[in-house]
């Protein structure tokens, strides 16, 4: 148990150097990067109840994509939340269709055209009138947790490379690790763990990052 409490904690360790050594990303980008402008909903829960009538906890967020870059561009979103207890969920994984349905009747006077994250679609084309909402969901994490982090990549062509702080090729010579410009979501948690539908999100800050 020592040994992955260690290990797991090595790892984070690690990715705390690699953003400490990341690059901005750029103020003024190139004329070939573009990035989606983005509003979103701050995340809420949901539960469902399975066949076997069995209750599950999900946590979600709407995000609303326009694209106004001037040209249809290629579209390959990702998301994970991160806790402040060691644990990263990617969006979607293990996820009832039941839990999507859900949230899209609730919204459905809103957000009428609501997608899935993985069901969006590879392209995002030019135009207020094309613009996407996209609903992201996680399942319910550790009642310990103070703190999260919501990444969403994808929503950008700007990259960058770094040298990797410890890993080296077959010539000595640094690994390079390839980031892509990511939106960064920080939210606390309040309220008793043990009442769980009380719990509550409240918004920190949002900025891009290179992830």
């Amino acid at each position: 148990m020592k040994g992955f409490i260690y290990g797991t904690l090595s790892v984070f360790a690690l990715m705390a150097c690699v953003c400490l050594a990341a690059p901005e990303p750029a103020i003024i980008p190139s004329p070939r990067d573009w990035t989606l402008d983005v509003t979103f909903e701050h995340p809420q829960q949901i539960v469902v109840r399975t066949e076997k009538g069995q209750s599950l906890r999900f946590w979600y967020t709407i995000v609303t994509l326009t694209n106004k870059s001037g040209q249809d561009v290629d579209f390959f979103p990702n998301c994970e939340l991160m806790t402040d207890t060691f644990h990263i969920f990617p969006a979607g994984r293990n996820t009832p269709t039941g839990v999507f349905e859900g949230i899209k009747r609730r919204h459905l006077r809103k957000y009428p055209f609501l997608e899935a994250l993985d069901k969006a679609g590879n392209k995002m084309l030019e135009g207020e009138d094309n613009a996407k909402d996209i609903a992201i969901i996680w399942p319910d994490f550790d009642k310990q947790v103070k703190n999260i982090k919501v990444f969403i990549t994808g929503l950008s062509n700007e990259t960058a490379a770094i040298d990797h702080p410890v890993a080296k090729d077959a010539a000595g010579k640094a690994v390079k690790v390839y980031l892509r410009k990511t939106l960064e979501l920080n939210y606390s948690l309040s309220g008793d763990p043990a009442l769980r539908s009380d719990s509550r999100l409240s918004y920190k800050s949002k900025r891009w990052i290179m992830r």
